[in-house]
């Protein structure tokens, strides 16, 4: 996917890593490409990269003051957050990775990323033994799952000496990786119902049946459908996430459970997308009781689930219908017969016998096919796959 920068707002957050100084020729990249850029550094920043040059290559005023006397009721943090269509920290320093991670807000940068509801970019920049500390790899896992996306950090030598991962990308690797990645409003004013996470059906009080859906690919197509300008409805299993900002949230347990919300939500909704791994079979009996251990062998008996993919794909003014197929062999054969036995109108195939792209992974692969066509889209991280995915629906969506 690529998106233009012409007339994109990018506020650029600096922190005190020595890869600052390549940020005057950052912002002139991002100029060039039409972006409006306004700069937000730190003290520390200050002492690696002068703020009269990024004044200079910027046309704006350089932040640095939490509360700006200058700023409109001294709330500069405010105004800035508001104005920001994207937020871009380059360099990102390990210490500032960890207040973000945290939730601090002691100086200007820190509160904008708190203040502002554009997405957040991270280009990370340190010490290679640094990059790979155990408490940087858990505050990197916490941005992610909060979905502020990463560019790098590349391999190479380091100003301190060492070679490794830890670099920051160039200007130009930064500006191309914004534009591929920024989130353009492309279904503003259309209604989404997405299903996500697993379903549980209860065997007694204390066990259920389920699967290994972690609900992360769901919650992502949410957020990216929000950031696109939908209004999101998120239906989702039991899953241990934040809930993303969505318009509305129903949160269920069982296939039925979730075939009620969908129900529900569907009748004027334009599209719907089936992400959750909902179970196939439910007992035939729930008991009120535990079950007891009394004999050898114990035998269980089931009954089909309902299919909610092909309930919405069947009703008589349909939403757009988006399938996914999890499999762990023949994935393009599974996933083209799905397509057709269930009329939906697309359906998006990954392996999930893969486990640096399967259940529970921070990544994705997702091979797509539609009634005429197909498309593999590469593995990337999960928010950035959304992305990808949903400008693909939309621009079938609008086609048919």
């Amino acid at each position: 996917m690529t998106a233009s920068l012409h007339n994109i707002k990018v506020l650029l957050g600096i922190t005190g890593g020595i890869a600052a100084y390549k940020t005057p020729d950052l912002v002139r990249k991002l100029t060039q490409q039409g972006a409006e850029v306004r700069v937000v550094v730190t003290s520390s920043a200050k002492s690696f990269v002068s703020p009269l040059s990024l004044q200079a290559v910027s046309g704006n005023t350089v932040s640095d003051d939490l509360l700006d006397p200058m700023a409109e009721a001294a709330m500069g943090h405010i105004e800035l957050a508001k104005w920001a269509d994207v937020l871009l920290i380059a360099p990102a320093t390990a210490n500032f990775i960890a207040k973000l991670a945290h939730g601090m807000a002691d100086d200007l940068l820190s509160t904008l990323c708190l203040a502002t509801q554009a997405p957040v970019f991270i280009a990370p920049a340190m010490n290679q033994q640094m990059w790979q500390a155990q408490a940087t790899v858990a505050n990197m896992q916490t941005l992610s799952d909060r979905g502020v996306g990463v560019f790098g950090p590349a391999q190479g030598e380091q100003a301190c000496g060492d070679v490794g991962p830890g670099r920051m990308l160039e200007p130009e690797e930064l500006v191309n990786a914004l534009s591929q990645n920024l989130i353009q409003p492309v279904l503003q004013g259309k209604k989404i119902v997405i299903t996500a996470g697993p379903t549980r059906e209860h065997l007694d009080p204390v066990r259920y049946i389920t699967n290994y859906s972690s609900g992360k690919m769901g919650f992502a197509l949410a957020r990216a459908a929000h950031l696109m300008g939908a209004e999101v409805v998120l239906v989702s299993g039991p899953v241990n996430l934040p809930t993303p900002s969505v318009s509305k949230f129903h949160k269920v347990v069982t296939a039925q459970n979730m075939l009620d919300a969908v129900m529900g939500e569907i009748s004027d909704s334009d599209i719907f997308i089936g992400c959750a791994a909902v179970a196939d079979y439910r007992p035939v009996e729930s008991v009120n009781h535990k079950i007891k251990k009394s004999n050898e062998e114990m035998s269980l008996s089931f009954v089909r689930n309902p299919d909610i993919l092909a309930n919405v794909a069947a009703l008589e003014n349909a939403p757009f219908t988006v399938g996914f197929a999890a499999e762990t062999q023949n994935v393009s054969g599974y996933a083209k017969d799905k397509l057709e036995r269930k009329k939906l109108n697309m359906i998006a195939a990954n392996d999930v016998s893969k486990k640096d792209i399967g259940f529970n992974s921070d990544d994705n692969q997702l091979h797509v096919f539609w009634k005429d066509g197909d498309v593999l889209l590469d593995r990337a991280d999960k928010l950035t796959l959304a992305t990808q995915l949903l400008t693909l629906i939309s621009e079938h969506y609008y086609d048919a």
